[in-house]
């Protein structure tokens, strides 16, 4: 009988008790891996016997695994002599062990082979599929036992962060932990860290403070999004009552294989433009979208449509444009074609206009991120850009693209002066 002594810094303190989820995310350089690496050890140690299984979606070869942490971790705390370090596995105290597998390759028949297993630990589990999920819970199912994940988030719908962040299950204990956390966040980190925030601010959230990787590294307003962050320009934001709001419409159409259909509610403030809501809907009909209008209070709302408004809808066979003057809305004039390199001029005027947006950040989330995604198609092998890449974030980024060329700058107040009176005497 020994004592095993481990630091444990603070924000991983709530993860010590017994749960049935526990779950850590956040950036680089957090420790959450090690944290997890020595807890296992630890684990082991503590329940004679215990049966570990350590996960991540894609595992080819052993070297992508956890194997060598937890090595140096046996190592580090000094039981090497409870524990057998084989080639392909762990042997640990009262005949338990530690095996490393890939969850891609197992089927409903072959995951029943980790039936009995006590702890499952998921590590760089935001890549983890909602299909390994599901067949690894219940699988995991041995008295006590508990299933650990450990992420850097990527998006708000993968699998782990959806499950363990956003349905919350009951019995999960699940912390956020970044750098800051670290007391022992080495100098050589630390230097990588400044180098981030000063030549890719656009990915040092996602990175560095797990937030949602949110801009494609080298997409088009990857850089307006991180300044709009930094200067505090995306957060609550109002619409003045006195002002006419404008919508910006990206058509799509019905059915399955549509292209999505998109509206950005925006208000022209002063020198503001207000960015107050967005809307995405595929496969839906036109009149989906007129209710989303309705619901949130847009009757009065400027309907602002590009130049294909005046196509016939392939369903009714109507004008785009004189679907929404039937549904009572007031339609702007479409904006005309821009011919040749219309896209390319979308993204300037996003560009110019870019110190003056302010986000409702609630409401503008996944237009965010679809302006944080859209970037150029390239031809690798000569370098050579070849335009805007057409895929799910395009549409979000066409409607924000008119509303920009659209956009007109406030007049100054004019002052007009009364004329003398003449005076009879």
């Amino acid at each position: 009988m020994f004592t095993l002594k481990i630091e444990t810094a603070s924000a991983f303190v709530p993860l010590l008790q017994p749960a049935r989820y526990k779950g850590a995310w956040g950036g680089r350089g957090s420790g959450k891996s090690h944290f997890f690496g020595e807890m296992l050890v630890e684990e082991c140690l503590r329940v004679p016997g215990t049966r570990a299984v350590c996960i991540r979606e894609v595992q080819k070869t052993l070297a992508q695994s956890s194997k060598r942490l937890i090595e140096n971790k046996i190592e580090d705390l000094g039981v090497s002599k409870q524990f057998e370090v084989l080639k392909d596995q762990i042997k640990t105290p009262g005949d338990g062990l530690i095996i490393f597998n890939g969850m891609q390759d197992h089927t409903a028949d072959s995951i029943k082979s980790l039936e009995g297993f006590r702890i499952a630990w998921v590590e760089e589990a935001q890549t983890l599929s909602a299909r390994s999920l599901s067949l690894l819970r219940p699988t995991i199912r041995a008295e006590g036992s508990e299933i650990w994940a450990s992420w850097n988030p990527r998006r708000k719908s993968d699998a782990i962060d959806d499950f363990l962040r956003g349905k919350k299950p009951a019995g999960s204990v699940v912390i956020n932990a970044n750098w800051k956390d670290n007391p022992w966040f080495p100098k050589e980190l630390e230097a990588e860290r400044l180098l981030d925030l000063d030549l890719y601010p656009d990915r040092y959230d996602h990175i560095w403070d797990g937030g949602y990787a949110k801009a494609f590294e080298g997409a088009y307003f990857a850089a307006l999004l991180a300044q709009a962050k930094q200067q505090g320009r995306i957060g609550k934001v109002a619409a003045d009552p006195l002002l006419p709001i404008r919508t910006f419409h990206d058509l799509g159409g019905s059915g399955a294989t549509a292209d999505a259909y998109t509206i950005w509610v925006v208000q022209w403030v002063g020198q503001e433009i207000r960015v107050l809501n967005y809307y995405e809907s595929v496969g839906q009909v036109l009149a989906s979208h007129v209710n989303w209008m309705r619901r949130n209070g847009y009757e009065d709302a400027l309907i602002y449509l590009p130049h294909d408004g005046v196509n016939e809808n392939n369903i009714t066979g109507k004008k785009y444009e004189d679907h929404w003057r039937e549904a009572g809305f007031k339609v702007e004039p479409p904006i005309k074609n821009q011919g040749r390199g219309a896209a390319a001029m979308r993204v300037e005027a996003v560009r110019r206009i870019g110190p003056k947006l302010w986000f409702n950040e609630e409401t503008t989330e996944a237009g965010r991120e679809a302006l944080g995604y859209y970037h150029e198609r390239k031809d690798e092998t000569r370098n050579v850009g070849l335009g805007p890449d057409h895929d799910w974030s395009s549409h979000g980024a066409d409607s924000f693209g008119l509303m920009a060329v659209a956009y007109e700058e406030p007049r100054g107040r004019v002052v007009v002066e009364e004329p003398e009176e003449d005076w009879i005497v």
